[in-house]
């Protein structure tokens, strides 16, 4: 029989030799060895026992073995002395195991206990414990003692498989998938073979809720078995040909990986990612019932090197979400530059409300132009954010992070106290002047989660601004159809003296009959009819406008005049649009024809007469 282990193979130069304190062969001892006598005080233990023991001496060969000995190693006891121990348990194939082995036959220590898988001839494996213990006297040597644990692997493997499966499919678990990753993510696993790549298709059942609550879990658990065939399968003829077929395991609920160790790129991903949603999207038959489902994937391929289970699977579940927030039923390839951007965002949240208890916010101003005269009449107040990493960001990179988490009312409250006390300050610096009306936008959680009445009268006073000279823009969809809190909020402004405006209108409900009931003073049109104002230039020549647009946005201006409201027109940018908006009755503008928006040091080199407004007073001459 021969021996073979579980460790590393053994240095080449490792010589079997008789081990005595000084290292020397004694093999011309060996024909003496088939007449040494056992120790009296052992004889009778030692041939009776179950155990399979022999006797070594420091020389490292076999004194005595009983019969238990030569069952296991499978030779009559009498021809295994004189023969090496170490080779009969294959001691010596692993460098540490035969190290501590020679310190105990030499006394230097105390016992070695091991564990070794021994092949006999017949092709039979035997998993075995070695035990070397020093006998009594010193120049007895030492008790090797072995047993047969293969019954306790085989249970020990039975109880593992069962740990790393799963049960209702059958396939590799959360747990074996993560140990299987990491050990491919090991360098010694691809620093001389392979592709040092390394990919995964992470997905999930798109529907596979509605069935398992519907049809109940047995059904569900039948439908999970029969993907994960149908996985296999794929997994089984994406290997064809090649070292070997990708890992496929059931994550946790309808959460299924295909782990591809040593992948060769991105088509081969995404060549086994279509073969998956094309399997999964043929019907299922289970038992009569014809079900359907599809998938979301998402794939990453990337280089071994430098990656980690973590940094992999975080991708994946990026990738996975992208993949459903694209329309499901497709795979998604991870893309790092949008995956920047959802690091920038989730940065952004993070740090929003120190943010604002920093003071990294700062309001920039934007002219509100009356048409008729061309003078600046009011600002709109907008609010940027100084990051210290990012830069100044306008608020579309913050505004919307701001009102999922709430942190938009200390923000809106700060940008309606900036607003309020820069407006009473241009008043106070120009007293004979009209005085300026500032417009701050207010987002319908500020209204909902906290006391805006409350808030805009405290400021109010605190500021000295007068009511009339604030006013509150909301948008068309949070002012339509608006009852109980809003409503009276809404109304509770309006009787303080505060102005409201819909922003942004004719995006919504544009439900111009409700505007009757509501307390609002101004419409804001939104920045697309006014686009349609301006003439295009193409290969023929100027092409006009759209006449209809014109006869929309009258019949609106004329609308909301009869309604005892003014307009104002956003996004002017061209002489030719404003005076078209003047023509038809338009109040007020907005727009980079009279200035982008500027710090508040700027607004009061803006009150003479704007860019534009020659024209406006020459029309009106």
């Amino acid at each position: 029989m021969s021996g073979t282990s579980e460790g590393p193979a053994p240095a080449a130069d490792l010589d079997r030799v008789a081990v005595t304190e000084s290292d020397a062969y004694a093999s011309p001892r060996t024909e003496q060895l088939t007449t040494r006598k056992e120790p009296s005080a052992y004889h009778s233990v030692f041939t009776a026992a179950p155990l399979a023991m022999a006797v070594v001496d420091r020389e490292g060969l076999v004194v005595s073995a009983n019969s238990g000995f030569g069952e296991l190693i499978d030779s009559p006891p009498d021809s295994l002395v004189g023969r090496f121990a170490a080779d009969l348990v294959d001691l010596a194939s692993d460098a540490r195991t035969w190290h501590s082995y020679r310190e105990v036959l030499r006394g230097r220590e105390a016992r070695l206990h091991c564990t070794r898988r021994l092949k006999h001839a017949d092709g039979r494996t035997v998993w075995v414990e070695v035990t070397v213990s020093p006998l009594a006297a010193p120049d007895e040597g030492v008790l090797m003692s072995v047993t047969d644990i293969s019954a306790h692997r085989e249970l020990q493997g039975r109880l593992r498989h069962l740990q790393m499966h799963d049960p209702v499919t059958r396939l590799p678990n959360r747990t074996l998938f993560f140990e299987r990753l990491t050990t491919a993510l090991e360098a010694e696993s691809y620093a001389e073979t392979g592709t040092g790549r390394i990919g995964l298709c992470y997905l999930d059942l798109d529907g596979f809720k509605a069935i398992n609550d519907t049809l109940g879990h047995r059904v569900g658990d039948r439908l999970l078995a029969a993907v994960a065939e149908r996985l296999t399968r794929c997994a089984d003829e994406a290997g064809y040909a090649r070292a070997s077929a990708p890992l496929v395991a059931r994550l946790g609920g309808d959460e299924f990986a295909l782990l591809v160790e040593d992948s060769t790129g991105t088509d081969q991903l995404a060549d086994l990612a279509e073969s998956v949603l094309e399997a999964i999207q043929a019907p299922f038959d289970l038992s009569g019932r014809r079900l359907s489902v599809s998938a979301s994937i998402g794939v990453v391929e990337r280089r071994a090197a430098g990656t980690t289970p973590t940094a992999l699977m975080q991708a994946a579940d990026t990738t996975l979400y992208w993949a459903k927030a694209d329309g499901k039923s497709r795979w998604t390839l991870f893309d790092p530059e949008r995956n920047a951007h959802r690091m920038t965002r989730q940065a952004l949240a993070s740090t929003l409300r120190p943010a604002i208890e920093r003071g990294e916010f700062v309001l920039e101003y934007q002219p509100l132009v009356g048409m008729e005269d061309g003078r600046l009449h009011g600002v709109e107040a907008l609010v940027r954010w100084n990051h210290p990493q990012f830069g100044l960001l306008t608020p579309n990179r913050f505004i919307g992070l701001a009102e999922e988490d709430g942190s938009i009312v200390p923000l809106g409250r700060w940008v309606l106290a900036t607003a309020c006390r820069q407006a009473r300050r241009w008043q106070l610096d120009h007293p004979d002047e009209q005085p300026l009306f500032v417009s701050v936008n207010v987002a319908v959680r500020q209204v909902w989660d906290s006391d805006l009445v409350a808030d805009v009268a405290e400021i109010l006073a605190e500021t000295g601004l007068a009511p009339h000279l604030l006013q509150l823009e909301l948008t068309e969809s949070a002012v339509m159809g608006s009852a109980g809190r809003p409503l009276q909020v809404l109304q509770a402004l309006s009787d303080m003296g505060v102005g409201i405006a819909i922003d942004d209108f004719g995006t919504g409900y544009s439900n111009l009959a409700y505007l009757s009931r509501l307390p609002v003073s101004v419409l804001k049109l939104d920045g697309s009819f006014v686009r349609g104002f301006q003439y295009e230039s193409d290969k023929e020549g100027t092409v006009p406008p759209n006449p209809a647009d014109e006869v929309v946005v009258e019949a609106m201006i004329q609308l909301a005049h009869r309604l005892g409201l003014t307009v104002t027109a956003e996004c002017v940018e061209t002489s030719a649009q404003a005076t078209r908006l003047r023509r038809i009755g338009c109040d007020t503008g907005q727009g980079w024809l009279y200035s982008r928006p500027v710090p508040p040091d700027r607004i009061s080199d803006l009150r003479v007469p704007l860019h534009g407004a020659s024209e406006t007073v020459a029309g009106n001459s």
